[in-house]
């Protein structure tokens, strides 16, 4: 089997994603029977303000090679992985040089800014007919897999700021819930914001959103007798490498990636709802 080599493109490439992702790929290829190996690196920031490390220190302790422009790496890499987590803002910079080679791409949460700049990526990888996927990894929490029949959930999760972190909250509602959110409101309770999403059918949703230490949990009911909460404790991350590792291979994304242009709405409605709290926002103007 002949290797195939990923490239990392990244804001700055020591970071919590970047630092993770090798082990757990080796991990799914193992698992799989598949052969992918980080291969290249680039970082528009030579130093990464996390810990200090130039790309080059990165490279070497992860046994890749750095590359100096993103064409270079997109020429040499198979797969490409596009990282920058935690700012989405620098994805459609590096979509426009990314998609056009084609090749199978993933893309960090959050995926966008906002949804005008997450419909102008699809754009992108359309028009040059470029396979590519973006998802949080609490899709893959399999308590989701319970209920299948959801019309009613309320999740809880915490991180340093919602316009990153509410994401994951997004992505298990959407997974559970699908389209059609048509409104939402923020209201505040202390250090807490809580988010109302409503639907024109029986659906409805609840985030509880706190900067620190409030876990992942989800409730979900069916609205017909079957109900659960629980913690989300499961490795939802090394279920995204493995989808991840899949993909590359297959070229096939394994859930409609309109979901990802759902989870974009409602996620600019949150930033909006919350510079207007205690009021609905209509999520269908959006």
């Amino acid at each position: 089997m002949i290797m195939k080599k990923i490239g990392f493109v990244d804001y700055y490439v020591s970071e919590w994603h970047a630092n993770n992702y090798p082990a757990w790929i080796e991990e799914a290829c193992a698992a799989a029977g598949a052969d992918y190996k980080l291969a290249y690196a680039w970082g528009e920031l030579d130093v990464s303000p996390k810990d200090g490390l130039t790309t080059a220190e990165w490279c070497e302790k992860f046994g890749a090679e750095k590359c100096e422009t993103i064409e270079e790496l997109c020429e040499k890499s198979d797969v490409i992985v596009v990282l920058a987590p935690s700012d989405p803002d620098t994805h459609l910079r590096y979509a426009e040089r990314v998609l056009p080679y084609g090749k199978p791409t993933y893309i960090d949460k959050t995926f966008a800014p906002d949804l005008a700049t997450a419909k102008k990526i699809f754009e992108i990888a359309k028009k040059y007919n470029t396979p590519f996927f973006s998802s949080s990894a609490l899709r893959y929490a399999t308590e989701l897999e319970n209920i299948p029949g959801c019309r009613q959930i309320m999740t809880t999760g915490s991180g340093a700021s919602a316009d990153e972190y509410i994401i994951h909250q997004v992505e298990m509602i959407v997974k559970k819930l699908g389209y059609g959110a048509d409104k939402i409101r923020a209201e505040q309770v202390g250090d807490q914001w809580i988010y109302r999403l409503g639907y024109a059918d029986d659906r409805c949703a609840l985030m509880t959103y706190a900067p620190r230490k409030l876990g992942f949990t989800v409730y979900m009911n069916d609205g017909a007798g079957n109900y659960m909460y629980t913690p989300v404790t499961s490795d939802f991350f090394k279920g995204l490498i493995a989808d991840m590792v899949r993909f590359f291979g297959e070229k096939t994304v394994s859930f409609d990636t309109d979901e990802t242009l759902e989870v974009m709405r409602i996620r600019n409605g949150v930033i909006i709802a919350m510079q207007t709290p205690d009021t609905w926002v209509d999520l269908t103007s959006i």
